[in-house]
């Protein structure tokens, strides 16, 4: 098992993470703070924990991968990229310019991410095709395909869910960034995700539930899928849309709007308040 690292150190890293999300959203003036907020522990939990990784060579084969299925939350993982050694972290200022690596969806090519993803629902499919590739050549590292609740409204995952059930794809672990919120509101009134752990469990999948706020809950979360043998697993993070800025918060309208400047601040300010 893997040694793990100090809680608060990782409560510490999670709040610079935020205040760069922040930063690089206001600073391009659109975005997508809510679910980049929610996914922020999640990631940590992952890249500080988890995965097996090395920013000196990000096309190393055996290397556990991360799919961001729900591309619009790329500002999460371009900041933990950085903060990680893929890139400079100055790069993060570029967010959506014109020139930049760093687009609103990612894109292969930046050091780190594994697919070009943002239509939704089709991280899933990819990482079956990954899967079954490393089979045929006889590794099995573990991906990590991080969803959006609202997301799984696509037919397209549970097509995947059955595929990776059928051909017992266990080195999958599936995360949903469940914060029930989508652009056009709370989930359960656009299409209601009720019993969500039986539905995945009906597919072949071990479901797991954890608070995706709590760091320790999610590292115990992740033990407990790599442990699973014989059919891939899903982790359902409890989340909360914008995470960590109380303004922003369970509030369907962060999904695509940059903050002010004055915003910015304000949410900066909140952050580095909860660490004291």
């Amino acid at each position: 098992m893997e040694t793990r690292p100090d809680i608060n150190d990782l409560k510490k890293e999670a709040a610079e993470i935020r205040k760069d999300i922040l930063k690089m959203l206001y600073m391009a003036g659109s975005g997508h703070p809510g679910g980049s907020l929610s996914l922020v522990d999640i990631l940590v939990a992952l890249y500080s924990y988890k995965l097996k990784y090395d920013p000196a060579r990000p096309d190393w084969r055996q290397r556990d991968k991360v799919l961001l299925s729900k591309g619009h939350a790329c500002p999460a993982l371009y900041a933990v990229l950085a903060r990680k050694g893929y890139f400079p972290r100055e790069e993060l200022w570029t967010l959506r310019k014109l020139g930049s690596r760093l687009q609103g969806h990612p894109q292969v090519g930046v050091p780190g991410v594994e697919i070009s993803s943002g239509s939704l629902g089709q991280g899933l499919s990819i990482a079956n095709g990954m899967a079954l590739a490393d089979r045929m050549d006889g590794i099995s590292p573990r991906i990590y395909c991080l969803m959006g609740d609202g997301e799984t409204n696509e037919g397209q995952i549970w097509e995947a869910a059955m595929t990776a059930s059928h051909y017992k794809l266990d080195n999958i672990c599936a995360v949903i960034d469940h914060n029930k919120l989508q652009i056009d509101g709370f989930c359960c009134d656009v299409k209601n995700l009720a019993e969500y752990d039986k539905k995945w469990a009906s597919f072949g999948w071990e479901p797991i539930e954890a608070n995706g706020h709590d760091i320790g809950q999610m590292m115990d979360a992740l033990d407990r899928a790599a442990a699973v043998k014989g059919k891939p697993q899903v982790i359902v993070a409890h989340t909360i849309k914008g995470c960590g800025v109380s303004f922003m918060e369970n509030k369907a309208k962060w999904h695509g709007v940059a903050p002010k400047k004055e915003e910015c601040e304000k949410a900066v300010a909140e952050i580095d308040g909860s660490l004291k």
